[in-house]
């Protein structure tokens, strides 16, 4: 047992109990328990009032914290490694060897940082717990501000992201399809339409999201998932030294793609795509509220190694991507990026079997990416329920959740399959604040470093920074819009 001293919430700030008011609350010396971290001496909530331990159990992100840094390891490193990696050749393509892998060491270290800071800010005070980002949000910047900042990257990163794995994974299998049934036999005749294999895609993933009700209890699913990125990956690579260059590559950059406003958009969208590779930000938090803590065994420490053990392979996974995809096709990378080159140049030389395997790692990858990415959705969902009926979602009701979410993400998918073309505008709106700016100010708003004291000039100018880049990647991908149109194809995936 010990003795600490924590803000008490005052009865009306009960109607939303996962929410901390950031201005000044009454402060009381209080007892909690080593073991759980919960407040012992706090008088029990008002009747019709629901306790904050409570809901949490109650809620697929908090309803079980048996995890441990092994769970945490799959769940980084499933959330941490997606398609969008495929596309860092092309950013190389527009930087060059040099500040290719300059840029891409800097972003790297950038966001191990930010997570390092989300990581230590999981438990600002003993006993009190963020296990949602965007709860930390308005522990930081306050209740209007913070939601105003962190709702729609949050939203997005996790409705957007199950909608983009839904195209993703809807055109991998159709290619898969196409591999296997070649042209002129009887079952290309039988191929799908770009809406049912949308639909296909939506269904299995709606079956895996029926079976495990909570974010700890998806581990075995994550562990598929890190597998199957991991194989993806060093797969394409493998095979793009293995089958060698196509003749005339070159890895200079010409006089009209480097200079005027198309040079300056070209260089803006690469780095946009290296700072988008990085993706996961939105989880971490949720993620470390499945571990265990104590004033003994505080999470970040299981927390932090798994972070480490993950960022690892997942450095081993990009950079060689990255490099060797460059190396092998050079300027004569298309925008579709690296595994459209491989089929593009080496798919008369390469058995069907070892490109469909690849294709069928993709869309295994985009399935268990999908759980992950939606439960967030799924809990803000329950938390609607569960805060207003005062008890946890029945079966039937939770189930109905998920349906219902998944049929919206099949919906938009369909509604908007050019949404991936608009992946870095809204990315540079959301994404890349969420992941590289907002750790840096909510690190000085809680934490409260010395005035100009190190911590609170490297996280003011870090964040500055990425401020500035959000804004400048922003107008690039309008300029970039605007200079190459875009397909609306709405309903026509």
């Amino acid at each position: 047992m010990g003795e600490v001293v924590v803000p008490i919430e005052d009865n009306s700030k009960h109607v939303l109990p996962l929410y901390l008011p950031p201005r000044p609350v009454p402060f009381q010396i209080i007892t909690i328990k080593d073991t759980s971290g919960a407040a012992a001496g706090v008088s029990p909530p008002p009747q019709g009032v629901v306790n904050l331990s409570d809901l949490e159990s109650w809620l697929p992100l908090t309803e079980s914290r048996n995890g441990s840094t092994f769970s945490s390891i799959l769940h980084l490193l499933c959330s941490g490694i997606g398609f969008q990696v495929l596309f860092l050749p092309v950013a190389f393509a527009s930087l060059g060897w040099a500040w290719g892998i300059i840029c891409l060491s800097i972003a790297y270290m950038w966001q191990l940082y930010t997570t390092w800071l989300l990581v230590n800010l999981h438990e600002p005070v003993p006993g009190i717990r963020c296990s949602r980002f965007v709860r930390m949000s308005i522990l930081a910047f306050g209740p209007k501000l913070g939601k105003l900042l962190a709702i729609f990257p949050v939203m997005y990163l996790s409705g957007g992201s199950c909608v983009m794995l839904i195209i993703t994974a809807g055109s991998s299998m159709e290619q898969l399809f196409n591999i296997i049934c070649e042209e002129g036999t009887m079952c290309r005749s039988m191929s799908l339409s770009g809406t049912q294999w949308f639909l296909i895609f939506t269904c299995i993933a709606l079956i895996i999201a029926q079976l495990f009700p909570n974010l700890n209890s998806i581990a075995r699913v994550s562990l598929t998932g890190a597998i199957t990125s991991i194989g993806y990956c060093t797969m394409i690579w493998v095979l793009s030294i293995s089958k060698g260059r196509p003749n005339n590559v070159s890895y200079g950059i010409t006089v009209a793609d480097r200079t005027g406003m198309t040079g300056f958009g070209n260089v803006l969208n690469a780095i946009g795509i290296i700072m988008l590779a990085f993706r996961g930000h939105n989880l971490i938090l949720e993620i470390q509220g499945t571990l265990p803590s104590d004033s003994k065994h505080p999470s970040r420490k299981s927390m932090w190694r798994g972070v480490m053990v993950s960022y690892v392979i997942i450095a081993m996974c990009l950079f060689p991507l990255a490099i060797v995809g460059f190396w092998a096709y050079g300027n004569k990378i298309p925008e579709e990026g690296i595994l459209t080159a491989f089929t593009k140049f080496h798919g008369q030389d390469t058995s069907k079997y070892v490109i469909g395997l690849i294709y069928i790692w993709l869309t295994i990858s985009c399935i268990t990416s999908y759980q992950i990415y939606a439960m967030p959705s799924f809990d803000n969902l329950e938390f609607i329920y569960a805060s207003s009926k005062k008890r946890r979602c029945p079966g039937w009701v939770r189930a109905g959740i998920r349906l219902f979410f998944g049929g919206v993400t099949f919906f938009i998918a369909v509604a908007f399959p050019f949404l991936g073309k608009l992946a870095p505008l809204i990315g540079g709106m959301a994404a890349v604040p969420l992941t590289f700016v907002y750790p840096c100010f909510m690190w000085i708003s809680i934490r409260k470093p010395r005035p100009k004291g190190a911590m609170w000039s490297l996280n003011l100018g870090v964040g500055s920074i990425g401020i500035i880049l959000s804004l400048l990647l922003i107008v690039a991908a309008v300029w970039k819009l605007d200079d190459k149109g875009l397909n609306a194809n709405f309903f026509r995936p």
